[in-house]
């Protein structure tokens, strides 16, 4: 174990190196500036996003598909993942994964674009799209597509997975001495009760659960921030100029060059956001939905929740408390931190991560089921399923670090392909974007996906 520590340490140094961040980042800047500045119509996504009408072909609603999207988006990455990058990156790093989210909501609405128009129908008459379809059919490159099926199946593991599952033990361990073993158990047991029943059980549980996990973990949030107001300003301004010029050590913490700021910052983001990873669009092509931009506004606006307001609101509440100065890690962090919450603190942080940890294991089940049926065909989903409430179980009881470190290296070999295609693609959903939104169309009928058969025929 200790040597798989050390080479997953290593590893994530390579994956998460300048080459890697200057291409994410990168690509966020590039897709704004193209789709000019498609952040401007976040009102208008928000809007289109709750409803709950039929719009077309597909197996979930926009409402369905945006919360089963973020009920894999915000997770632990919200909250361990935001105290993470803190200890390891000091406050400016909040900085760094806000900026994230921002510019990556324009990646994320690409995506969408993409994956609902190359989506297909499968043989069993069910909506399959992603950046595998978008690759194989977009860039008439079926060889990257499985490439990125594969690194998707096996990272959602790690991202999706094992790091939900031990950060609810870890917190459930912490504040009430459950073993992680027990919580494991009970973990497995609700998740089968309810990937079994594929997407349409998946995204109906999500519609229920994730408007009341994101309010109730706000509004924890907000009375802690309201009990320490007076330390605002200063917790801003630390934010802010730590973000490019580091953070000095001061009590247990041992400070950060800028470099861990900004890579600190821009992986959690992205493992926060998913913007550019490709996982959000595998469940947007299965949304009900009249035109691919109207999806890709709806996927939009998954970012702006996630990061530029969840993440946020976590990173300033981290900060403000002051516990990132004394030493502590991870769920340890935000444990102390909302332990300044009397008497609620603590349930409030246990039943959040609970519920956000949960969410997270549901969404991300259906992205690696979907990886898995393309390159393996439908009979494969079972026996993913099946193997994905095993590692729920075994990954309540890995060490953070092991953790944490496969989790990161899998996120970035996942997302390269991915970002291949956005950018080689970029001009098709410029071209989608100017036919129905730039245009005053965005109401207007596509055409409905092409069944699979005709693909393969075509190929």
């Amino acid at each position: 174990m200790e040597s798989l520590e050390q080479f997953l340490l290593a590893a994530n140094e390579i994956a998460w190196g300048w080459p890697m961040l200057v291409l994410l980042f990168g690509t966020h800047i590039f897709l704004t500036v193209r789709l000019r500045f498609i952040q401007r119509y976040i009102g208008k996504a928000i809007k289109i996003s709750l409803g709950r009408t039929r719009e077309g072909a597909g197996d979930i609603s926009q409402f369905g598909a945006l919360t089963t999207a973020l009920a894999a988006t915000i997770g632990t990455g919200n909250i361990i993942g935001v105290a993470t990058a803190i200890t390891a990156g000091g406050p400016g790093a909040v900085l760094w994964m806000w900026l994230t989210g921002v510019f990556g909501i324009s990646t994320k609405y690409t995506e969408a674009v993409l994956s609902v128009k190359y989506r297909i129908v499968a043989r069993d008459g069910s909506m399959a799209g992603g950046p595998m379809y978008v690759l194989q059919h977009g860039m008439k490159a079926k060889w990257l597509g499985m490439v990125f099926a594969a690194l998707a199946a096996f990272s959602a593991f790690g991202i999706g997975n094992m790091v939900q599952s031990h950060s609810i033990a870890t917190m459930i361990t912490e504040a009430y001495a459950i073993p992680p073993v027990v919580t494991g158990v009970v973990l497995a047991i609700l998740t089968a009760a309810v990937i079994l029943g594929g997407i349409k059980a998946i995204a109906k549980v999500c519609e229920r659960l994730v408007p009341l996990m994101a309010i109730f973990y706000v509004t924890g949030c907000l009375l802690l921030i309201v009990l320490n107001l007076e330390e605002i300003p200063h917790t801003l301004e630390l934010i802010f100029t730590s973000a490019f010029s580091g953070h000095a050590a001061a009590g247990g913490f041992l400070g950060a060059v800028l470099r861990d700021v900004i890579r600190e910052g821009i992986s959690k983001g992205l493992f926060s956001n998913e913007s550019g990873l490709g996982s959000a669009p595998i469940v947007a092509a299965a949304a009900r939905t009249r035109n691919p931009v109207r999806q890709a506004l709806v996927s939009a606006s998954g970012t702006f929740w996630d990061t530029v307001v969840v993440c946020a609101i976590t990173g300033i509440t981290l900060v403000n408390s002051g516990e990132w100065l004394r030493g502590h890690e991870g769920a340890a962090l935000t444990h102390a931190a909302f332990s300044g919450l009397p008497v609620i603190g603590s349930t409030i942080l246990a039943v959040g991560l609970l519920a956000f940890a949960f969410s997270t294991i549901l969404g991300w089940a259906y992205y690696g089921e979907k990886s898995a049926e393309y390159l393996f065909g439908t009979a494969a989903v079972r026996w993913y399923r099946w193997a994905w409430v095993v590692l729920v179980l075994l990954g309540s009881s890995l060490s953070l670090e092991t953790v944490w470190s496969f989790a990161n290296v899998a996120n970035a070999l996942m997302a390269l392909p991915n970002l291949v295609s956005l950018l080689v693609l970029s001009g098709v959903a410029v071209a989608e974007t100017r036919r129905y939104l730039w245009s005053g169309k965005i109401d207007d009928q596509a055409e409905g996906p092409v069944p699979n058969d005709v693909h393969e025929r075509g190929s």
